[in-house]
């Protein structure tokens, strides 16, 4: 049965939620607003501190914070089962608008939404239609265009490398290409783990491109991204950060972090929801609309380098249009 309201689960230990300022103990329970509206999170896996859950954990206390929506989540929703059983609880309870932590829930939701009619399903990177339900994209191409101009500026042995969670993932092909499109000489390597959190599958990927020379990897995978940069730091390589901005891994070693502002999101799609401006269907955030950034520059990056990048992302938010394409 889902966590509920009266009995919200408490995330880590009190001084975690002290830090969130917004309870005064560990009796108290995180969502005290008073509101007819609430709003739930599912999360495939627990929550973690490598950037993807918690962002998504920290979106929800936006909501119920800046809202006044109340709030609850459930871990481990990983299968049909779990997920009905988990809706329907939530369901009783009065939850009305419903966040699936990534792309697994967007086909679950289009299967059991019309059972669902007062609830509002939404969901990450992954594609919906029909009433009552919103599949929220990222947009990965473009952060990992932007990625790979850097790195394909910044290399000093004219060989970088992306390692991909999934093959689908869109920022891989935007590094690539970004790379590709600023310097036709760059040797850009690929390689995807299969699963977002595989450590040692990505860090033998790791060793196989910096056996082959390459000096910045974007670790597009938040389950392994820290390691990966840990590793590169330990080297003295360069890495491009993932999910968060991880200049604190070592600025000499992050150049940038594509950043995905999940918090921000989530906050701005429940915002809609209350006006009852949140629409069905797939809809996409990115540059323009503050979902996404590029993180703190190293100081390894010269300033009329992060310049001229800074002035395209801000040409792509006026018109669309990425540098040579």
């Amino acid at each position: 049965m889902a966590h509920v309201f009266a009995g919200f689960k408490v995330w880590g230990v009190c001084s975690t939620i002290i830090m969130m300022t917004l309870v005064t103990g560990c009796d108290n329970p995180v969502s005290t607003a008073s509101s007819e509206e609430k709003a739930a999170l599912l999360l495939e896996n627990t929550i973690d501190e490598q950037g993807w859950n918690s962002k998504g954990y920290q979106g929800l206390l936006n909501i119920q914070s800046e809202l006044g929506m109340e709030v609850t989540y459930e871990e481990n929703v990983a299968d049909m089962r779990k997920l009905k059983e988990t809706v329907q609880g939530m369901q009783e309870n009065g939850v009305t608008l419903l966040f699936g932590h990534g792309k697994t829930f967007a086909d679950m939701f289009m299967k059991i939404k019309d059972d669902y009619p007062d609830l509002h399903f939404v969901s990450l990177n992954g594609a919906a239609e029909g009433d009552n339900i919103t599949a929220v994209q990222f947009e990965g191409y473009a952060m990992g265009y932007f990625a790979g101009r850097l790195s394909s500026e910044m290399t000093q042995t004219n060989t970088i490398g992306v390692i991909a969670a999934q093959e689908w993932q869109p920022e891989t092909e935007g590094f690539i290409e970004g790379a590709e499109n600023n310097k036709e000489s760059i040797n850009v390597l690929k390689d995807s783990v299969g699963g977002w959190n595989d450590e040692d599958k990505a860090l033998q990927i790791l060793e196989s491109m910096t056996s082959q020379e390459a000096d910045i990897i974007y670790p597009a995978g938040n389950g392994f991204h820290v390691e990966v940069i840990n590793e590169l730091k330990s080297q003295g390589l360069q890495a491009i950060g993932y999910i968060g901005d991880q200049s604190d891994l070592g600025e000499t070693t992050v150049l940038t972090s594509t950043v995905q502002h999940v918090d921000k999101m989530y906050q701005n799609i429940a915002r809609q929801y209350q006006s009852g401006e949140l629409k069905n269907g797939t809809i996409s955030y990115g540059f323009k609309e503050g979902a996404i950034s590029l993180g703190s520059f190293s100081p390894a990056v010269p300033d009329d380098v992060k310049d001229e990048l800074e002035r395209e992302i801000d040409h792509y938010k006026d018109t669309g249009e990425l540098p040579g394409q």
